[in-house]
């Protein structure tokens, strides 16, 4: 249920909170009085693409806010926690658009994208515009309209995921018969590329590693002199530093006698000694264990030149070879498993009979759903003013595609003894708006939100069809939570809440307002409705009866 939606700075709206109550709520009001800002309101809520247009004159940020109750929303509150955006029973939808175009969702106050506004929206609300009966005459309309009336939105979507894998491996396997020639001398020169590369064995590290190595072995004899030289020098030899330092340390040491201050210096050469000491056993334990090992040195050499060689051929640095070595496998197993395909057919084999399965599963599903819904619609025809009118759901078959193996058209008879006709060719356009009216009641009574809206759905309506139309909104009240913008008295008066939408000036500029009417208020307001600017007794006691009605 929704609980609440508050709105600012949104189109000729400054600020707007509203609380929503159960059953059925009608909006009226002036022409161009904003009643439609309400629906776009929701909209945007609810992840509808968002347009600066939509800001209010001068303002730098519109907000919107609606609150709904989960209370009898499992799938919903599920959503919410695999998306761990969960509070409790309640849920808080905000959206916001600044006047550089920029928008920004939350959900239950952390940030959420507009997508996922969307994903939960499908569990809130249904929205249907004043312009429904147009896209009526559209085949993928009337798919919808049947899979939504059969409750099989999931599986048509399963169906359509199906006959795209199916799709995918049927051009994959066209595209290897047509270019197999090409296949297969790729997939050879793939082959002794990868064979050169594998030989190398060159990751990056190992490059590093190698050329290291091979510095290191290549001057061992240098190394090993050097080292023993410095060594010499340090330690072994008869004039040596460490001697030298220890000769200065004793004549430090006794100048302190006479001097504190040169105590400073003396820890220094002290300290100088120690280090001394651990380089001169660090360079010959070092030395003792650089070996002259050529058959390694020889070992490395090779590892290099070969990588080296494979660098070359292939236009890239050494340290590259082991990522060009995975894009290689990965083509190979782009490109399968070589000559036999019968591995790939198996598969679009496979991907082709679960289409099919699911497919059929469909068309039964929608077989018994058309009959069904003819029989519905036909039966509020006759209460719309088409006594005779009589309206079929028939399912032709097709080839394959992603909507299933049938397409949808519906037909109608406007009159005794004629054969239903396509949709677009018989209806004219009251009829159209009536029929359109019919099959959305239909469909929203099998629907699985709990809030329905109804944007001027009865245009074109009125008289005595009006009055039938304000029957069928107030029984879709008692079981969901029905908003309607209407213009016809029939329909207003059949309202549990009546809100009225009103323009006033203020500052110069034009605002919209809503305001809960009360008995008397909705007196004068469907008299208004009835009469125009001029309301007189007689339309007052005309809206009073339609009321206690």
């Amino acid at each position: 249920m929704l609980l609440s939606l508050r709105i600012r700075d949104f189109v000729i709206v400054d600020r707007l909170e509203l609380e929503f109550r159960p059953g059925f709520t009608v909006l009226t009001g002036e022409t161009g009085a904003g009643k439609s800002i309400l629906i776009d309101a929701l909209g945007l809520v609810l992840g509808e693409r968002a347009d600066p247009g939509m800001l209010r004159g001068g303002c730098e940020r519109a907000e919107i806010e609606a609150e709904f109750d989960l209370a009898c929303l499992p799938a919903a509150a599920a959503w919410l926690a695999q998306q761990e955006l969960d509070d409790e029973t309640h849920l808080a939808l905000r959206r916001t658009l600044d006047a550089s175009g920029r928008s920004r969702a939350f959900i239950n106050g952390r940030a959420a994208t507009v997508q996922q506004l969307r994903e939960i929206g499908e569990f809130l609300i249904d929205i249907h515009g004043q312009h429904a009966h147009q896209s009526l005459l559209r085949a993928d309309a009337q798919r919808q309209l049947v899979d939504a009336y059969a409750g099989q939105g999931e599986l048509a979507r399963q169906v359509r995921s199906a006959f795209q894998s199916w799709s995918e491996l049927r051009r994959l396997r066209q595209q290897r018969e047509a270019n197999a020639a090409a296949f297969t001398a790729e997939r050879e020169q793939l082959l002794w590329q990868l064979k050169e590369l594998e030989a190398a064995e060159c990751t990056p590290q190992k490059w590093s590693e190698w050329q290291a190595e091979q510095a290191r072995l290549s001057h061992a004899a240098s190394l090993i002199e050097g080292g023993q030289l410095v060594v010499a020098a340090l330690a072994d030899e008869e004039v040596n530093c460490l001697a030298l330092l220890a000769a200065a340390q004793h004549k430090l040491t006794e100048l302190c006698q006479f001097d504190p201050q040169l105590q400073e210096m003396a820890e220094l050469l002290d300290s100088a000694d120690i280090q001394l000491r651990e380089v001169a056993q660090a360079l010959r334990r070092y030395v003792q264990r650089v070996e002259l090992d050529p058959a390694r040195l020889q070992e490395i050499d090779r590892k290099l030149n070969t990588a080296y060689g494979a660098a070359r051929k292939f236009r890239v640095q050494p340290e590259q070879l082991d990522e060009l070595l995975r894009q290689k496998q990965l083509r190979l197993q782009e490109l399968g498993p070589g000559a036999d395909d019968a591995d790939l057919l198996a598969h679009e084999q496979a991907a082709e009979a679960e289409y099919r399965e699911l497919a059929q599963r469909l068309s039964q599903v929608r077989h018994r759903a058309a009959g069904e819904l003819a029989q519905k619609v036909s039966h509020e025809m006759h209460a719309l003013a088409m006594s005779s009118g009589r309206f079929v759901v028939q399912l032709n078959e097709a080839a394959p595609s992603a909507h299933g193996l049938e397409q949808i058209e519906f037909l109608v008879s406007a009159n005794a003894g004629m054969e239903p006709r396509p949709l677009s060719k018989v209806a004219s356009g009251g009829e159209l708006s009536r029929i359109s009216l019919a099959l959305q009641v239909i469909v929203s009574q099998v629907a699985s939100v709990p809030v329905l809206v109804f944007d001027e759905v009865d245009v074109g309506i009125g008289g005595g069809v009006a009055e039938v139309v304000g029957q069928m909104l107030k029984r879709l009240g008692q079981h969901y939570q029905v908003l309607c913008v209407t213009h016809l008295p029939q329909v207003a008066a059949r309202g549990d809440n009546h809100w009225q939408v009103a323009k006033r000036m203020q500052d110069g500029q034009t605002r919209s307002q809503i305001i809960q009417l009360a008995t008397p208020q909705r007196i004068d307001e469907i008299a208004r409705m009835l009469g125009g600017i001029d309301i007189t007794e007689t339309t007052r006691k005309h809206a009073a009866e339609m009321l206690s009605a």
